[in-house]
């Protein structure tokens, strides 16, 4: 017991001498005092028109090279990007470039968060939420095309829906093996 409390005792002795109550940042013996200060990262430009912000982000994605055109969706702070590229591209270009595209608005003065796609499909659907935006109908076109992209991924009925109003089929266990109390 006596050395589980000199050890515990021994420790807290060793993390006190560790705090000194001198003068932090002072050259010892000089009497100087030395300043620290962190770089802070330029203030970002509010988004105050979404339209504006959207065209200059898609300028500044075609403006990479392979970029063929691009179109751009700003959310908050989150920007939606669909790009063209040449389609004799590999895989690994293409990610590339998307990677390029990413970064280059991270670092743009409004400091958008970019979600970068190359798929063509994706890219069209972007295309007619933006039109919808400067026809002044930015959540009707948001919701068509979520719908779209919704029926894309789950084209095939429910089995629990009957097509046309038909009855459900009937079952086709016996009533007497339901009866039978097996």
């Amino acid at each position: 017991m006596k050395t589980i409390t000199f050890t515990f005792l021994a420790l807290v002795l060793v993390m006190l001498s560790g705090c000194n109550t001198g003068q932090k940042g002072a050259a010892p013996g000089t009497g100087q005092h030395t300043v620290q200060t962190r770089q802070a990262a330029p203030a970002k430009e509010p988004i105050t028109d979404r339209n504006a912000v959207a065209s200059h982000l898609e300028n500044i994605v075609k403006s990479i090279p392979q970029v063929e055109d691009a179109t751009c969706v700003v959310l908050g702070n989150t920007a939606i990007v669909g790009i063209n590229v040449k389609p004799e591209l590999d895989r690994a270009r293409v990610d590339s470039i998307k990677y390029s595209a990413a970064e280059a608005l991270k670092k743009d003065k409004h400091g958008v968060n970019a979600l970068v796609t190359a798929d063509l499909d994706m890219g069209q659907r972007i295309r007619e939420i933006r039109n919808d935006i400067q026809m002044g109908r930015p959540i009707a076109g948001f919701a068509e095309e979520l719908g779209d992209i919704i029926g894309r991924i789950m084209p095939q009925v429910p089995k629990d829906i009957t097509p046309g109003g038909s009855p459900p089929p009937q079952s086709s266990t016996p009533q007497n093996f339901q009866n039978s109390g097996l």
